[in-house]
């Protein structure tokens, strides 16, 4: 190197710092421009460290980062804009984290432990809700085992208390605010075996409703109808009783059956609200189903019931159908649930304080979404693609499930863009199996500063549990 190229390279080293970063070029690319902004509203963020007067726990079930990632590019599109540089509402929240899903004795979670170790802090096994992990699958779980979930100490604190949702209300996602056993399963009396009633275990319908009102929750929307009625009257109840007279039986309680009923209910005087909408889940937006409220509408009715509570309220709601159709391989359906859930976000952030409402949203496990290959931004993600020889393939597939991936012909997008088709897998299965990484948390509102990082799915519900009790209340 010569004299001259070493004095050069010298004098460069000596140049301060600040004439180096103006070398950055300051170009106007909006994206450029908007992750400056972003950086700077960063910088201006101070976390909320005070007392939460309300909880709001949304639950995507199944809903892995893969499912958050393609149904924000299909939300998007839908709505004819750029999908990939489209946000979801719970996207924009200021604090996010991943949570480990494992259950006490299985890699990957079912709904119920993952439900179950949200709201309790106590992950348990696949199967298990509101107990701990001593328990067995299949035997009547000793009183012993049972363990609070966040939704009853709410209650017992002088909140109320309420769970949204769209599969059946027995379910396990939304059993967790209210319901202990070692068996999701146990929904109807006619899912318990003989020992496990000689023991005196009930069903989950049973549990919702003939919970001790300290605890009971004062609102439950959802499906699930046969479970809460007799066969005498269409339902599938063998022991004869009809729970919904016996819910009515509260002080200016209601039961609601269709959306018209929800669309009427004056929340400033109803009492315990109960609103069973299907005989079992409820039917996908896609099919434009009669009647059946959105969880949009459900989450609207839901707050506004909830909030008279002067004291402050819990309330958990959850897309459950991205798992059901996830577990069907139909992406078409499951990315339109994931939609759903953003619009009942979009309803909560708008009729909550901020600065007295904690709101988390995540997921109790994942599933084996896959988005891959190479198709262009404008292509839609539920087209196609082709491969470097030619080749045509769908952009979204299965590890597992009933998809397969035996194809006559050559994959077109008309094919893979209708709402019916079944998505490919590498394991053709009657199920899709769940995944088992770490699914993403989203927060804002009070103490949700402490949401960062990878923490485990009990974690957060020493979150919440902090939030709303261990946290001294403002002066008045």
């Amino acid at each position: 190197m010569s004299l001259r190229a070493l004095c050069l390279l010298a004098s460069s080293l000596l140049l301060p710092m600040s004439a180096i970063a103006q070398t950055v070029p300051d170009k106007t690319s909006p994206y450029y421009a908007a992750q400056k902004a972003a950086v700077e509203a960063a910088l201006k963020r101070a976390p909320n460290t005070g007392r939460a007067k309300n909880v709001i726990l949304f639950i995507g079930d199944g809903m892995g980062i893969n499912s958050v990632t393609a149904g924000r590019i299909f939300a998007g599109q839908m709505k004819g804009k750029d999908g990939a540089s489209y946000v979801l509402s719970f996207e924009a929240l200021p604090y996010t984290a991943f949570s480990k899903t494992y259950s006490s004795n299985n890699l990957v979670t079912d709904s119920a432990n993952g439900i179950s170790a949200i709201t309790t802090g106590f992950k348990t096994i696949n199967g298990g809700i509101g107990v701990d992990d001593t328990v067995k699958g299949g035997v009547c779980a000793d009183a012993a085992t049972h363990v609070q979930t966040i939704a009853e100490q709410a209650k017992l604190s002088g909140r109320s208390i309420g769970a949204v949702t769209t599969s059946g209300i027995t379910d396990a996602t939304p059993a967790g605010t209210y319901g202990h056993t070692s068996t999701r399963g146990w929904r109807a009396d006619g899912d318990l075996p003989a020992e496990a009633v000689a023991k005196g275990c009930v069903d989950l319908a049973r549990q919702l409703v003939e919970a001790p009102e300290a605890v009971r929750l004062d609102v439950a929307m959802g499906g699930d109808l046969e479970a809460f009625l007799p066969e005498t009257k269409g339902g599938e109840r063998k022991d004869g009783r009809d729970l919904t007279a016996q819910w009515l039986k509260q002080k200016n309680a209601k039961f609601l059956t269709g959306k018209a009923a929800l669309d009427a209910l004056d929340t400033r005087t109803a009492g315990p609200v109960l609103g069973l909408f299907s005989k079992g889940d409820l039917p996908s937006p896609v099919d434009h189903p009669q009647d059946v409220p959105t969880l949009a509408n459900m989450t609207d009715k839901a707050i506004d019931l909830l909030s008279r509570e002067p004291d402050g309220f819990f309330l958990l709601v959850e897309s459950a159908s991205i798992d059901k159709w996830h577990h069907k391989n139909n992406a078409h359906r499951a990315l339109t649930d994931v939609d759903e859930l953003a619009q009942a976000v979009s309803v909560a952030m708008a009729k909550t304080n901020p600065e007295e409402t904690l709101i988390i949203i995540t997921a109790d496990h994942s599933h084996g979404l896959v988005l891959s290959g190479y198709a262009s931004r404008e292509t839609p993600v539920d087209g196609v693609a082709k491969d470097k020889t030619g080749g045509v393939y769908s952009i979204l597939s299965y590890a597992t499930g009933p998809g397969g991936h035996d194809h006559e012909g050559e994959l077109t997008a008309a094919e893979t863009q209708n709402p019916d088709f079944t998505n490919p897998s590498l394991t053709k299965m009657p199920s899709a199996a769940h995944g088992g990484e770490d699914v993403p948390v989203y927060a804002s509102g009070p103490q949700a500063y402490l949401i960062r990082s990878t923490v485990e799915s009990a974690y957060l519900y020493q979150v919440m549990k902090r939030a709303l009790f261990d946290v001294a209340a403002k002066a008045k």
